[in-house]
C-alpha cells in the first residue's frame, strides 16, 4: 500500500490525471490518497509521501527529506458575468472567504472595493461554487481560477505566493521502490506544471 497525503485542491484539481496515469504504469502499487493539510501524517507514519506547499523549509521537521518542486501562486477571480457587470457600473461583489479566513485590508477601498458584508463557506469545494455563481471575489490557486471557463482573474490585482511544492518523505520509507517510483514521477509532472502553477499559462479564446 502506497499512502500519499495532499491538500484536496492539489489532489482533485491538478494531480488526479496524474495518479491515473501512475497506477496504469504500476498496476501492482496499491494506492491510498489522503486529502489533508496535516504534516502529522507522515511524522505519525500515516502516510508515505506527502506532497505540501511549504513556505519555510527550515519549518518542517529534520526527518523529512524533500524534493522542491515549482512555486504556486494564487490571484483574484471572478465568474465572467459578474465581473463584466461589476465593470459595466454595477455593485460591489461580496468578499467568498473560507470560514476562519480573514477579509483582505484591500478589499475595503479603492476601485477594488467589496461590501462590507462576506459570504463564507465551509470548505474549497463551496468556495470555488459560490464564485462561479456570481456571489463576489475570491482568492484561488492559479491551477484552479486560470483554468476554469466561468472564471476571470480580476484585472488590476497582483498574484501572490503560496511557496514552493515540495514532495516529502521520511526516513526509511523513501528507499522503498514503490515511494521512489511515485516521488520521482510526481516530481517530474509538477515541474512540468510549472507555468500553470506561476499563473503564467492563461489559454483562453
Amino acid at each position: 500500500l502506497l499512502r500519499v497525503t495532499l491538500p484536496a485542491p492539489l489532489a482533485a484539481h491538478l494531480l488526479m490525471p496524474d495518479f491515473a496515469d501512475f497506477v496504469r504504469l504500476h498496476p501492482g502499487i496499491e494506492m491510498e490518497i489522503l486529502s489533508s493539510g496535516e504534516l502529522a501524517n507522515l511524522t505519525n507514519r500515516e502516510a508515505d509521501v506527502a506532497i505540501r506547499v511549504v513556505y519555510d523549509r527550515e519549518a518542517l521537521p529534520l526527518n523529512l527529506h524533500g524534493l522542491k518542486g515549482p512555486e504556486l501562486f494564487g490571484g483574484f477571480y471572478m465568474s465572467g458575468d459578474r465581473l463584466a457587470e461589476w465593470q459595466a457600473g454595477g455593485p460591489d461583489p461580496r468578499w467568498i472567504a473560507i470560514s476562519g479566513h480573514g477579509v483582505p485590508d484591500w478589499t475595503r477601498e479603492g476601485e477594488l472595493r467589496t461590501t462590507g458584508t462576506p459570504f463564507r463557506t465551509m470548505d474549497f469545494e463551496a468556495q470555488i461554487a459560490a464564485v462561479r455563481q456570481g456571489i463576489g471575489i475570491t482568492t484561488l490557486p492559479c491551477f484552479v481560477g486560470d483554468t476554469d471557463p466561468l472564471l476571470e482573474r480580476v484585472p488590476g490585482t497582483n498574484l501572490h505566493l503560496y511557496g514552493p511544492i515540495w514532495v516529502l518523505t521520511q526516513g526509511e520509507t523513501r528507499k522503498t521502490k514503490r515511494v521512489r517510483l511515485l516521488t520521482e514521477f510526481v516530481s517530474r509532472r509538477l515541474a512540468a506544471y510549472a507555468p500553470l502553477l506561476a499563473g503564467l499559462s492563461i489559454s483562453r479564446d
